[in-house]
């Protein structure tokens, strides 16, 4: 026999209760095998998800989408007050009196009437409450994000304090450098040198859409799903001619990948 369905008015405490039945005895394998580690992959994944489901403009996916990223919060929650570390309520309440004590021009009586006074008071404050400790200026930036979001709050953060490009197209004439460094990398046949000079051209590159205002985790999320999108249609061309991407000529594929371009 099944466990009781957990019911309660209020949706988040009935959220907690179905979470802890899933941990509990009785419960779901695979939720109890879980730990903080396991379920990173988890995190990201839905955080992802999240993003995509934004951009859709569908709200029923984007509510889906935030109730899967809320469950792995609640779910780190249940796992840690297993074993007394932390529960639900500290997260709220820590971030809580965080966002009180970083909006003072909102809670308290300090000036910060443009968003750029808004990020320089952040930052202060964020900087006293670590106890104005010396430390590297780029320490802990973009930690634990995927590389080209690393690269671009790193580039943002070193910007602050002058050390950035005035013009776009001074970016651009690096990005070229790069390209003629990593093409004289490539007739070296040296496989770290030609890892490394990839790596700066990356990092060039999202140094230029960050100078047109573009982010480059979103342009290549972009570049990724056109993709996606023109392969298929290669696919299902291919299809109505009783051919399969296995059997069609490398040729054939490419008729059908120009027909999938000119028809979006």
């Amino acid at each position: 026999m099944g466990l009781p369905i957990p019911d309660n008015p209020d949706p988040i405490i009935r959220l907690r209760k179905i979470v802890h039945c899933l941990r509990a005895p009785g419960g779901c394998p695979w939720d109890i095998e879980q730990t903080h580690e396991s379920l990173i992959a988890n995190l990201l994944e839905e955080a992802y998800e999240v993003a995509a489901a934004i951009k859709s403009q569908d709200t029923e996916h984007m509510i889906e989408e935030l109730g899967d990223l809320l469950l792995q919060v609640v779910m780190h929650a249940e796992i840690a007050s297993e074993t007394d570390r932390f529960v639900l309520e500290d997260i709220a309440r820590g971030v809580g009196d965080k966002l009180i004590r970083r909006h003072p021009h909102v809670f308290g009586d300090s000036d910060a009437d443009d968003t750029e006074a808004v990020l320089r008071q952040w930052e202060a404050i964020k900087c006293q409450e670590k106890g104005n400790k010396p430390r590297p200026y780029l320490k802990d930036v973009g930690e634990g994000l995927p590389a080209l979001m690393t690269a671009t709050k790193l580039q943002k953060k070193a910007a602050k304090v002058g050390f950035d490009w005035d013009k776009p197209e001074e970016v651009f004439a690096k990005v070229t450098e790069e390209v003629g460094e990593l093409e004289a990398a490539l007739k070296e046949e040296n496989p770290d040198h030609i890892a490394e000079e990839f790596g700066d051209l990356f990092f060039s590159l999202v140094n230029l859409a960050r100078k047109h205002g573009l982010d480059s985790e979103s342009i290549l999320t972009d570049a990724n799903e056109k993709f996606r999108r023109r392969f298929h249609s290669v696919e299902d061309q291919l299809r109505l001619k009783g051919q399969t991407l296995e059997d069609a000529s490398l040729s054939e594929m490419d008729a059908a990948w120009d027909q999938a371009k000119v028809s979006e």
